[in-house]
């Protein structure tokens, strides 16, 4: 199943980095960045997380939370959150059942092997966990000001 916009956010229940469980309906009448990465501390994933922290204010200030999404174990987001001093919820899916149901655990391929992996996709959830953007196959340079221009004509038509 191919998620599309318009549709319902999938429901999830991860444990985030830092001890708690996080669910999509925590985020209840905010929007919500829910960012799925191949990889803690490799270079597309840190650049990624780090714009993420610079911007996060901004993001805070459209009501619009982040949350950063692979399949490492918390410790792992624990020690790549410190070290990079940022500052949103990294979650954990390491069975890829949320990754599953949002479609971004497919298979990849690399050196002529193929593997399954985490396919570095963004969504924008709003308020009411209605899916009202989606990047697919996201490339790293210029993804978070693309993000931020979505989320703030998503305001602007709401307004």
């Amino acid at each position: 199943m191919t998620l599309q916009i318009g549709d319902n956010a999938p429901e999830f229940t991860m444990p985030a980095d830092d001890g708690s469980n996080i669910t999509l309906s925590d985020y209840k009448g905010e929007m919500l960045v829910l960012y799925f990465y191949p990889k803690d501390d490799t270079p597309g994933c840190t650049k990624q997380a780090c714009a993420f922290t610079e911007n996060l204010s901004t993001f805070n200030n459209l009501n619009c939370a982040v949350i950063g999404v692979s399949k490492d174990p918390v410790t792992k987001h624990q020690k790549f959150k410190a070290k990079y001093d940022l500052n949103f919820p990294l979650a954990s899916d390491e069975n890829t059942d949320v990754c599953e149901r949002y479609g971004v655990w497919t298979e990849k391929s690399m050196y002529g092997k193929t593997y399954m992996g985490i396919e570095r996709t963004t969504f924008l959830i709003d308020g009411e966990g209605v899916i009202q953007h989606i990047w697919n196959k996201v490339k790293v340079p210029n993804h978070i000001e693309d993000v931020l221009n979505i989320v703030n004509q998503h305001i602007k038509k709401a307004a």
